[in-house]
Order: C-alpha cells, then structure tokens, then sequence
C-alpha cells in the first residue's frame, strides 16, 4: 500500500482509514496566517458509508487504495437495489440506495456509467460532466415575458427540475450540466 499526503489527496480518492476503505467526498486546505496549513476532509466507508469528518496536519498521510473505474450500462430498478450490467462480460451488479442518493435523477436506462470499485466493492458512481436529457414537464411561457433572461421550472425524464428557458417546451431534448444540474443547451 502506498502512503500519499493527506495534501495531495482529492474528492474521489480511495484510502484506508481504521482498516476500512473510504472515499474522500470532500477536500479543503486551510492555511491560517501565523499557524501551521492543514487539510479539513470528509471520507465514506465504502462497507457501512458511514461519513467522518478528519483533520489533518498537512505532513500527515493515509495509505491510498487502488480504484477501478469499469464502465457499466443501467439496466433497471427493483427491490434489490439499481441494476447496473457490465459492457462485456454482462455480470450484473445492484447498488443500493445509499450509494445512487447523490445520482439517482441522472439515472436514465440504457445509458453507461462509470462504477468506481475499491477492493471488490462498489465505492462510487461518476457521471460524465453533461447528459442529454428529455423535458417531461414545463409549464408554457408568458408571451412578451422575454425582456430579461427569464426562466422556468421544468421537470426532465427522471424527475430532475432545472431552470430552463422560457421558450423549452415538453418533448425536447437538453444538455444538462451533471455537477449543478443547470441547463446548458437544447440537444
């Protein structure tokens, strides 16, 4: 196992913390004037997804875990969890709700993700930085409400509400930003 500075660690690191493997959710070096830097982080087990909150010196490190990134296409949704099929060797793998709470409105079926693995177990799922995604949902525009960049509610295919354009109507397709889940562009 290799010992990486708790500097150089970033959101989507895998490391071993109380012999459990963890996920680094969040990052933030804080440099006070006249006091030593140090580094403010929030980790997820991956077995229990409990979250702690560390505080560490800027010397000191964690044993960093291997994470494989694998592709896998969403299948469908049932009482076992979020079926996820792997490209080619079809093996399917269900994640449970704890782990899709932060991605569940981007899930749309037939589409691939990328499955973060961290010692045989699914740590974490990425989502590309836009997706194309179909309106379900949008109330009409106020005609001549255009005079400044005015928007909407509209609710996608996945129950995901964006701030839209006034002139989106239900059936089109749009660019969503995933990080913020802003609009960005018709498709």
């Amino acid at each position: 196992m290799a010992s990486t500075p708790a500097i150089n660690l970033r959101k989507g690191h895998a490391v071993r913390h109380n012999n459990d493997v963890c996920v680094v959710i969040s990052h933030e070096l804080k440099t006070p004037p006249r006091m030593a830097s140090y580094v403010v982080m929030s980790i997820r087990s991956v077995s229990n997804k409990k979250v702690s909150n560390l505080r560490l010196t800027s010397n000191d490190s964690m044993d960093s875990v291997l994470l494989e990134r694998i592709p896998h296409e969403y299948s469908y949704k049932d009482s076992g969890g979020y079926h996820f099929l792997h490209n080619e060797t079809f093996d399917d793998v269900a994640i449970h709700d704890d782990i899709i709470e932060s991605v569940r409105d981007y899930l749309i079926e037939g589409n691939t993700y990328t499955l973060l693995f961290a010692d045989g177990l699914v740590a974490d799922i990425e989502l590309p930085p836009s997706m194309v995604m179909v309106v379900a949902e949008s109330p009409e525009g106020v005609k001549g409400d255009s005079a400044n960049n005015a928007y909407k509610a509209a609710t996608m295919e996945t129950g995901l509400v964006v701030q839209v354009p006034l002139f989106i109507n239900p059936g089109e397709k749009l660019i969503i930003k995933t990080e913020d889940g802003s609009y960005i562009s018709r498709a």
